[in-house]
């Protein structure tokens, strides 16, 4: 069997928190404001995987009221979320992810990024494809608002093991 999920993620920028996208803290005089270590990114990735195994979202299994996961790395959601999965029998097929930002540049650091998610994920790096664009300075990304990111992905089920999400 084979499904597919998709993924989306927004935080605006504050001026207390460290910027981590990807895993990866970036130099940036802002951060994201957000219940975790709003990291957009693994947020639109655990988004996508929670939607290809049918397991509703982010907000369901890790709410932000809950006081377990105030500054949690989100890291640890992802891997959380990708044991349950792979113990119901899915690998991923692909993760195709975007990060929607004007400010910081990203290139410097998406092969790290992508070397986190497959990591936590526990797939080969082949399998997880991480790029960055702008909105032309339109919106309230191209205002520095803020980032957005979304992500795709493939899970293919080897086995029919019950569902424990």
């Amino acid at each position: 069997m084979i499904r597919v999920g998709q993924g989306y993620d927004v935080h605006q920028f504050v001026s207390d928190r460290h910027l981590i996208i990807g895993g990866v803290t970036l130099p940036f005089d802002y951060g994201l404001e957000g219940h975790s270590d709003a990291d957009v990114l693994i947020h639109a990735i655990i988004d996508a995987l929670l939607g290809a195994g049918g397991k509703g979202d982010i907000g369901h299994h890790f709410s932000d009221t809950d006081s377990q996961f105030k500054d949690i790395d989100s890291r640890e959601l992802l891997r959380r979320v990708w044991s349950e999965l792979k113990i119901e029998g899915y690998t991923i097929g692909n993760i195709d992810a975007t990060i929607v930002a004007e400010n910081p540049k990203m290139a410097p650091y998406l092969e790290k990024m992508k070397e986190n998610i497959a990591y936590d994920c526990q797939t080969s790096i082949q399998h997880v494809n991480v790029k960055a664009t702008t909105s032309e300075t339109m919106g309230f990304i191209g205002r520095n608002e803020g980032i957005a990111a979304m992500a795709i992905c493939l899970l293919e089920k080897q086995d029919n093991k019950p569902s424990l999400l």
